[in-house]
């Protein structure tokens, strides 16, 4: 199984970005997924969750009202729509399955939020 994450990069505080999550090799439909994230000498922190069908969505309360995950399983792909990113947004993100066992982590996609 492949996780290729894309779509972030530098924001200013306030700003949004939208990150992308296409998954190979694997039944992407059978699963609930996460994002989840990392930042430096912090340990990994879960994000955001959705079941296999869109239907049930969790969110850190942190990110509560800024970041909306969604899924399309026709293209094997998973969002996370960040707004009003805070720089303590700054993080590498990585999808991934919700539960063990997870698939390879991807490399994750480096989100910098300025001030």
């Amino acid at each position: 199984v492949q996780l290729v994450e894309s779509g972030g990069g530098v924001a200013q505080a306030g700003e949004s970005l939208r990150l992308s999550c296409v998954v190979s090799g694997s039944t992407f439909s059978s699963y609930a997924l996460s994002w989840s994230r990392q930042a430096p000498g912090k340990e990994r922190e879960l994000v955001a969750t959705i079941s296999s069908l869109g239907v049930s969505l969790s969110y850190v309360d942190s990110v509560k009202g800024r970041f909306t995950i969604s899924r399309d399983n026709t293209k094997n792909a998973m969002y996370l729509q960040m707004s009003a990113l805070k720089p303590d947004d700054t993080a590498v993100y990585y999808c991934n399955k919700k539960n063990p066992p997870f698939w390879s982590w991807g490399q994750g996609i480096q989100v910098t939020v300025s001030s």
